[in-house]
């Protein structure tokens, strides 16, 4: 909120006012004369627009050994990075470091927490625009006998268990909602799997609403809905 400041012209007559009620009246400027002078309000902050530039060298010299220097990861051990939304992934980085006060980090990776730690706020900003720029080259769906079941509870969630569909936040072609969700759809079928794993576990601790949706999930629910979330364009 931009705060408008009181002239300093305009306070000091106020005082003076104040202190010389007995005073005799001071006499009125001339006509014409320019008026008290007043400070400028304050320009709000812009945040700084991510240099694409400075995120592909990171994504190349940094990241690329795992996650390709195009976002297309060549495993499903480590998620796709290209097209998902540049805010989920700049929380992830942030997530990935162990706090400063000394409690650890609230998504623990040793691996991960190594990298991020190395970045700065600008770099995070950098490499995850980056990433979020590049085209997705999506993973496909590899089991058609649980193909209706993943699309039963990505489409309608599994009622009996109270979990809503994943299409309410994820999207119905799981393109997901920037800062709020990631996109899943095109990602790796068992990365997904892993991370609902985590989240069951309790292994993975950077979304409470995750943890209590995972935490009623059986294997083979969760196994036929990541599926399911590969094949979704």
């Amino acid at each position: 909120m931009i705060k408008f400041l009181v002239s300093t012209a305009a306070l000091s007559l106020m005082i003076a006012a104040s202190a010389n009620a007995q005073a005799p009246a001071a006499s009125a400027a001339p006509a014409g004369a320019p008026a008290a002078a007043v400070m400028p309000a304050a320009a709000p902050t812009v945040a700084a627009k991510p240099d694409l530039a400075k995120g592909g060298a990171i994504a190349t010299q940094v990241c690329a050994a795992c996650h390709a220097a195009d976002g297309n990861a060549t495993g499903a051990a480590n998620p796709k990075l290209a097209g998902q939304h540049p805010e989920y992934l700049a929380k992830q980085l942030h997530n990935f470091k162990p706090s400063k006060d000394g409690k650890p980090a609230t998504r623990a990776n040793a691996v991960m927490a190594g990298f991020a730690s190395a970045l700065s706020d600008a770099d995070i900003t950098n490499v995850s625009a980056y990433y979020g720029a590049q085209a997705i080259k999506p993973a496909s769906g590899k089991n058609a006998d649980t193909k209706k079941q993943g699309e039963k509870i990505w489409r309608g969630g599994i009622a009996d268990k109270g979990i809503a569909a994943c299409a309410s936040c994820h999207g119905a072609s799981g393109k997901g909602i920037p800062v709020q969700y990631p996109r899943l759809g095109g990602q790796w079928g068992e990365y997904t799997e892993s991370q609902l794993v985590a989240f069951r576990q309790g292994a993975r601790k950077n979304s409470a609403q995750m943890t209590s949706i995972a935490a009623k999930m059986s294997d083979a629910e969760i196994k036929a809905v990541s599926d399911y979330s590969a094949s979704l364009r």
